[in-house]
This record gives structure tokens, C-alpha cells and sequence, in this order.
């Protein structure tokens, strides 16, 4: 009876052992004697002791940070850029038996993938096309790492650092660049507002009696501020009027002055 309870009692000791929990964000390797057997699903699982291990996987997409590293452009400018690759393990078993430790392999590969596509570029290609270069980077990364069971989700290029003397030369080309515009958008409006009076002009010299209206108007405008002294030219159509009326130089005066 003794024997029977020790067995029992061994039984259910090598069972609690046996028995290995599996998350639901994992997998499980399961070896026997050493060879691959199968994968292990979310939940309780039975492994034997000393004939069976395993080894769990997480299954969840990472954020790795690829290390800054050193490069140089195509046009022989140095910088410095790091950047952070998303990926996740879509089978457990190829990342476990067929690279020896997946999480520096991927950031291995991410570095020299990176250096290599920012060597291909200029650097205002570098500058503006990031996003760009960042998918040529995923899809040859992701290329790579099939084999390894791992898909690559993205790769984003997070901090381009440029040599100082780099920095001054290209704020200077910004500025210079935006004066120019400046320059460009004063000469339209200038241009347009050459426009607008020559048009004004014209329609004023077709149109009897619009010039000396405006000549009231720009009088009553600045009549607000008694401390001005206004100095105005008759208009040429009051002289004209004057001059059909045969009316000499000095009654022009007079009447001007009268009024």
C-alpha cells in the first residue's frame, strides 16, 4: 500500500512538473531528445522532463532601435542617422532553429541595410525623400528575414545628424532662398499694381470730369487733419473748361483765387 502511494505520489509530482503554460502572446518550441517536434499553443501544455524542452517565443510586434551608425552620401556628405524598425515573429519555429539569436541578427542586418541605402542617395535626396528610403530599407530587410520566420512591419528613419559646417551651408541656402521669393512675390505685386493704375488712368482719361472727381476725393480724404497745408494741381480740365471760354492766364487766377 506504501509502494502505491509513493507511486501515485511521484506521478502527480512528475505531472505538476510537466505541465508548462504557454501566454496567449507566445509560443512554444517543443523539442524531443533534441529534435523539433512541434509548436506549442497558447494555454497549459504537457512537456516531459528530461525527454522534452521547450522554449518560448513572444509573437508580439517589437520596436527595436537600430543603433546610430556613421554613413556616407553619394555626394561624399557625412552623417550620422539611427532609426527604429517594427517587426513581429509570424513563425516561432524558423526563428528559433534557423538563426541563433533573431533580435541581434534583425539589428545587425538593419545597420548595414541602412548604411548601404543612404550611401545610394544625395543628401537632399536623404532630406526629402525620408519616407521613401525608409520602405526601400523595409522591403529589403523584410526580404531578408523571411527566411528567419520574422515579417517586418516598418522602418522609420528617426534623427539625420549633418556636420556643423553642413548646417551653416544649408541654413545659408534656405535663407538665400527665401529672400528670393520675397524678391519674386514684391515684383508680382508690383507688376500688378502698375497694372491696376495704368488701367485706372485709362478709364480716368476716357471718362469726362473722372479726374477732377477723384481730385475732391483724395481733398476730402486728407481734410480730416487740419494741421496739414495741401498743395494741389488744378486739374487739366478746369484749365480746358476756362479755355473754351476764352478766358485769359490772369482771370483764371482770380477766379481760382476768389473761390
Amino acid at each position: 500500500m506504501q509502494f502505491l502511494l509513493i507511486i501515485l505520489v511521484v506521478v502527480v509530482v512528475i505531472l505538476l512538473i510537466s505541465i508548462k503554460q504557454v501566454e496567449e502572446f507566445e509560443r512554444g518550441i517543443l523539442f524531443t531528445r533534441g529534435k523539433f517536434s512541434r509548436i506549442l499553443n497558447p494555454g497549459w501544455n504537457i512537456v516531459l522532463p528530461v525527454f522534452q524542452s521547450f522554449r518560448k517565443v513572444d509573437v508580439r510586434t517589437k520596436a527595436n532601435d537600430v543603433a546610430e551608425q556613421d554613413a556616407i552620401t553619394r555626394d561624399n556628405v557625412s552623417v550620422r542617422i539611427n532609426a527604429v524598425i517594427y517587426y513581429n515573429i509570424f513563425d516561432a519555429s524558423k526563428a528559433i532553429l534557423a538563426v541563433q539569436d533573431y533580435y541581434y541578427a534583425v539589428g545587425q542586418l538593419a545597420q548595414t541595410t541602412m548604411r548601404n541605402a543612404v550611401g545610394e542617395v544625395t543628401l537632399d535626396e536623404l532630406l526629402t525623400s525620408r519616407e521613401k528610403i525608409s520602405e526601400k530599407i523595409c522591403k529589403i530587410i523584410d526580404e531578408a528575414t523571411d527566411p528567419w520566420g520574422i515579417k517586418v512591419e516598418n522602418v522609420e528613419l528617426k534623427d539625420i545628424r549633418l556636420p556643423e559646417e553642413m548646417q551653416r551651408v544649408i541654413a545659408r541656402v534656405a535663407e538665400a532662398e527665401r529672400e528670393k521669393q520675397a524678391v519674386i512675390t514684391k515684383s508680382v505685386g508690383e507688376i500688378e499694381a502698375s497694372k491696376n493704375l495704368a488701367e485706372a488712368a485709362r478709364t480716368m482719361a476716357s471718362t469726362p470730369g473722372a479726374l477732377h472727381l477723384r481730385t475732391l476725393s483724395t481733398i476730402n480724404d486728407i481734410s480730416s487733419d487740419q494741421s496739414n497745408t495741401i498743395i494741389f494741381a488744378v486739374p487739366v480740365e478746369v484749365l480746358q473748361a476756362f479755355g473754351r471760354e476764352n478766358i485769359s492766364g490772369e482771370d483764371i487766377i482770380k477766379k481760382i483765387t476768389k473761390k
